[in-house]
């Protein structure tokens, strides 16, 4: 399954950038992060990872991001493993002028369990909706935060 979403943020693109690249504001803006932790690799940079932990209905979800690419402002890619699942995130910022930027996010699953196959299948719609509450989530955490 492959998709993009995207979204104007209210703020120049320096400091959108500060507050996305900073993991203390992850769970900020992503609803159920537990916590994050840096596991290996000089932290930001490609082949850093860190795992993150969600809470997943009445359970948790673990997940490994994996960096692959640290272009920023430019742009910033990871891969996400979880149990039946792999999830490539290419990020895009661009300036729509001094004082909005446009975050573009192409996202690639990969299911590998019948499970996880199946759950993608029946709700394919779900996955891009919940990418569009990630960002959503952080425009509103960044606009906010960016002009306090």
């Amino acid at each position: 399954m492959h998709y993009t979403v995207q979204i104007e943020i209210d703020l120049p693109r320096s400091r959108v950038i500060e507050l996305f690249d900073n993991p203390n504001n992850l769970s900020k803006w992503q609803k159920g992060l537990l916590s994050f932790e840096h596991l290996s690799g000089e932290a930001g940079k490609p082949g850093a990872k860190s795992k993150l932990v969600f809470q997943f209905g009445k359970g948790t979800m673990e997940m490994i991001e994996t960096i692959t690419k640290n272009n920023l402002p430019d742009e910033f890619d990871g891969t996400y493993d979880a149990p039946g699942v792999f999830n490539l995130v290419k990020n895009r910022f661009v300036a729509i002028d001094q004082n909005r930027t446009r975050w573009e996010s192409e996202n690639e699953f990969r299911f590998t369990t019948l499970m996880m196959k199946c759950m993608g299948f029946f709700m394919k719609s779900a996955f891009p909706k919940q990418s569009m509450v990630y960002l959503r989530d952080f425009k509103k955490f960044a606009e906010f935060e960016g002009n306090s």
